[in-house]
């Protein structure tokens, strides 16, 4: 099976009949999780079918949480007899009560067997290849569930995919912004550190003063607000990101790590900023990776 970026959210449902009539449907809802949450619902006298379709979705699935639930109808197609001590209670009462009223009619049977609890269904019990047969065709439908389920959240992942791809060229777009900015950062601060030498000595003043200390200042500033290494961090961390969606199955999880990574970098050069502007892409860069890791939460 070829893999593909899934979301955690996604719903199936498959229904059929049984040997005896009964219908049955299985429905699969998911969610996000921070793991893989199984939970069933089944009815009375099935439990035993949790533990293989449990393994099965644990095969199928990593992410999520999942509400199972298994509902059968119209299983009491037994024939209706009558129970004696029912019966027997019911008639007595009726012949006791038609005695006390003056021209009464004696109760009539269809009237008797009409009444609650007179009237019960013969219970049926199934050998143990019937019971065997019957849980094999559920667990089937459970596993056809499971894998429209799974074609729902790959279906939304294909989704995810196309939005994650297009916030990170985003986020690298705004990487080759900052990247540029920065490289004129040394010649700002030299310009910035003149105006205020000049204001505070006046031209005379910054005239003496030696261009050696000036270099020195400069380079010292400089190097303050380097970023190069946090825009080489970015651009490793956005490599592995791309190469996470493609690789699809299971990417959540460390596409939750690189989007922390992420921040870690755009918070450090937004502090080592020496410019507007560079601060301003710096805030978008956030921005940007801010919604990367809201999606990046849906994926399994």
């Amino acid at each position: 099976m070829k893999k593909r970026l899934c979301s955690m959210t996604g719903f199936a449902r498959e229904a059929g009949t049984l040997a005896d009539g009964t219908a049955y449907a299985w429905e699969l809802k998911s969610v996000n999780g921070r793991g893989l949450e199984l939970r069933f619902r089944l009815p009375s006298g099935l439990d035993a079918l949790e533990a293989p379709a449990r393994e099965a979705a644990g095969k199928r699935l990593k992410r999520g949480n999942v509400q199972i639930g298994l509902t059968l109808r119209g299983e009491s197609r037994a024939p209706l007899m009558p129970d004696p001590a029912a019966l027997e209670r019911a008639l007595e009462l009726a012949t006791s009560l038609a005695a006390r009223i003056p021209g009464a009619a004696p109760p009539r049977a269809e009237a008797l067997l009409a009444l609650p609890g007179v009237m019960r269904a013969e219970q049926v019990e199934l050998t143990e290849a019937e019971e065997e047969a019957r849980r094999a065709v559920l667990l089937a439908a459970f596993r056809g569930a499971l894998d429209t389920l799974w074609e729902s959240r790959a279906a939304e992942g294909d989704r995810l995919a196309d939005i994650v791809t297009a916030l990170l060229d985003e986020i690298e777009a705004l990487c080759a912004a900052a990247g540029a900015e920065a490289a004129n950062q040394p010649a700002a601060q030299q310009a910035r550190l003149n105006e205020t030498l000049a204001g505070l000595l006046g031209e005379a003043g910054r005239a003496r003063f030696p261009e050696e200390r000036l270099a020195q200042e400069v380079a010292l500033l400089a190097a303050k607000s380097d970023v190069r290494e946090e825009l080489d961090r970015l651009a490793a961390h956005l490599g592995a990101a791309r190469a996470l969606v493609k690789e699809g199955e299971g990417a959540g999880r460390k596409l939750d790590f690189l989007v922390q990574e992420f921040v870690r970098e755009a918070n450090t050069l937004c502090s080592k900023s020496a410019s507007v502007a560079l601060t301003r892409i710096g805030l978008d860069l956030k921005a940007a990776i801010e919604r990367l890791r809201e999606q990046a939460a849906n994926v399994e």
